[in-house]
């Protein structure tokens, strides 16, 4: 059985993880508070672009653009498709990188010839120890979305794109749909289906005709480019909260088992400690009435 000076020590060190664990909960929780800000904060001027991308096919619904499948065509197209995978830097965030990786091997398993463009450092890792071609490999890091960083990304994925070499294009990412509930999914960047930005039926059509120019469709390839640069900033801030969110629980739960087993050791310490107080008042004891009995022999 441990003595006293064992447990003791196990408890100061249990101890000393409860700090680091609380202090990491309370930094994650500020990194998700100032990201939850700066999503709100952009939200609105994207939200508004995708509104002037269907105000351009409520007024001219036959537009042309490769940014959009074919209006008679809807069927997933044959050659290299190219997936965005966001992960964060480090672990301690529950199973957070463990579902977006699932997601992307689900993706190559059913279409093996696909590109990899890897944000964070977890991704990058685990691909290059199971031996997996990443094409591009972002090298800043993932703590830090800013728009910049999704315009670069964007720049990168639409030149693939426009040029033929990428057919389809993929984003992995973790979706935080609330504070208790997060989803890494896959979802299809490009192309477009037209039915994403085709208005409801009980919308009424524009009665007033709009000028473009030079054209409807250089108009709307203008406007693409732009809205996917907020769509991957969208999904870099929220593969972030997500994050944070998986490490504040993935914390918290650390605290709680370091205050069960602080408990646990606490009583131990306590019982081990009464049994050698126990032992010494037994002994002390032992030796008074082993001294009565020499002195009461002598008399």
């Amino acid at each position: 059985m441990a003595n006293t000076r064992e447990i003791k020590n196990r408890i100061e060190s249990v101890q000393q993880t409860r700090k680091i664990t609380n202090a990491m909960y309370l930094i994650a929780s500020t990194k998700l508070r100032k990201a939850r800000n700066d999503l709100a904060n952009t939200r609105p001027y994207f939200d508004a672009l995708r509104g002037e991308i269907k105000r351009v096919f409520r007024t001219a619904g036959d537009v042309d653009s490769p940014y959009f499948y074919p209006p008679d065509n809807n069927t997933p197209l044959e050659g290299t498709y190219g997936c965005l995978v966001i992960t964060a830097d480090k672990g301690l965030a529950g199973v957070y990188n463990q579902n977006v990786i699932k997601e992307a091997e689900k993706l190559l398993a059913q279409h093996p010839d696909t590109k990899l463009y890897v944000v964070g450092e977890y991704g990058r890792r685990y691909f290059d120890q199971h031996r997996i071609p990443i094409e591009h490999s972002f090298l800043y890091t993932a703590q830090n979305p800013t728009l910049d960083r999704a315009r670069e990304i964007s720049a990168l994925l639409l030149d693939g794109f426009l040029t033929g070499t990428l057919k389809e294009i993929f984003v992995v990412y973790t979706d935080m749909e609330s504070s208790l509930l997060s989803e890494a999914k896959s979802t299809r960047l490009l192309p477009f289906h037209r039915m994403q930005f085709t208005p409801p039926a009980k919308e009424k059509a524009v009665q007033e005709p709009f000028e473009f120019y030079p054209s409807v469709g250089a108009v709307l390839n203008s406007m693409i480019p732009s809205y996917v640069s907020g769509f991957l900033y969208s999904a870099l801030l929220d593969s972030f909260c997500s994050e944070q969110n998986a490490r504040m629980t993935a914390m918290d739960a650390a605290n709680q088992n370091a205050e069960e087993l602080l408990s646990a050791l606490r009583l131990q310490y306590n019982r081990v400690r009464q049994a050698a107080i126990t032992q010494e008042i037994t002994e002390i004891s032992a030796g008074a009435a082993a001294q009565r009995r020499t002195f009461g022999s002598e008399g």
